[in-house]
């Protein structure tokens, strides 16, 4: 998803500094700060678009998830205690859609998200070499279905397959959690930036109340999500936060985006990396890497669903 149009509300450092992502990180995941340290030791940390190594840091103590797998990374791991989310739904949402480009009278059709009105969908970005947001965000959201399934989740996709033909639009997105009275929802995404800008970032509901939108009461438990998220996915992928983006948080906010704005239930998008940036194209297009992406989105789930 690429950040050409309105403009949005990057979260600032201090907010990180007072919020949960810390606790998260030490307390959720205590490998990560390994991991961390690695990429500040070779300029990972450093930002406005710094060149950051590729290798994946597995924090001490822990097997890499692609150590007995092939390219496709679908061997999954030591299963989790059975049917600990029974009860619980979730809602994935993969962003775009791979048939969008032939529907672009519909997709660019606007709808009301509550700030304003914007287009139904639209078709994503792509790496330099044509691997699509759609494929990436379907591949992932599938990988990561299974995942939540095997821990005794209800889960449901927003698209799937070939359905729809195109879409579903925005505020169609947020309908289907809604009605789905899902106990967490994310929105599956990658970035298309420029090329230099890397790592991954969480986006997290502002506070709106205009027209059909009120995120008032989302906003807290969404943010719980989001910091959680981040920090599993940080310790599972070992993708950085962005250097470009949420001050290296890995957190921004917005109230531009429909499929937040409209939400009712907690509900995050993740941004899994930029695919313009070659280093991190050659982690999105690795099946072995996205069972990582995958990994990390549900234990960052997992640990919301189980917080109380």
């Amino acid at each position: 998803m690429s950040y050409v149009g309105p403009e949005f509300e990057p979260s600032q450092p201090r907010r990180f500094r007072r919020g949960p992502l810390t606790v998260a990180l030490a307390a959720l995941v205590p490998g990560a700060l390994l991991g961390w340290v690695v990429y500040e030791a070779v300029g990972g940390g450093a930002g406005g678009g710094s060149d950051r190594t590729a290798a994946v840091a597995t924090p001490a103590g822990t097997a890499s998830p692609s150590a007995s797998v092939g390219d496709d990374g679908k061997q999954p791991s030591a299963a989790p205690a059975s049917a600990s989310l029974k009860g619980k739904v979730v809602v994935i949402d993969p962003g775009h859609n791979q048939d969008n480009f032939q529907h672009t009278t519909e997709i660019n059709r606007k709808v009301d998200i509550g700030t304003n009105k914007k287009e139904c969908d639209t078709t994503g970005t792509s790496t330099n070499a044509g691997y699509t947001e759609a494929r990436f965000t379907l591949d992932v959201a599938h990988r990561l279905r299974t995942l939540l399934q095997k821990q005794g989740a209800t889960v449901k996709l927003t698209r799937d397959g070939d359905h729809p033909a195109w879409g579903p639009c925005v505020d169609q997105r947020a309908r289907i959690g809604n009605e789905a009275h899902a106990d967490a929802a994310i929105s599956i995404h990658a970035d298309g930036s420029a090329a230099g800008n890397r790592g991954f970032h969480v986006i997290l509901p502002g506070s709106v109340h205009a027209g059909a939108a009120d995120t008032r009461k989302i906003v807290g438990p969404s943010h719980d999500l989001g910091t959680r998220l981040a920090g599993t996915f940080l310790r599972d992928t070992g993708e950085p936060p962005s250097n470009y983006l949420g001050g290296g948080t890995g957190l921004v906010t917005r109230t531009d985006l429909g499929g937040l704005n409209l939400s009712t239930v907690p509900k995050v998008f993740i941004e899994c990396g930029n695919m313009r940036d070659s280093k991190d194209a050659a982690l999105l297009t690795s099946g072995a890497w996205r069972q990582k992406a995958a990994q990390g989105i549900s234990e960052g789930i997992v640990s919301f669903l189980r917080r109380s």
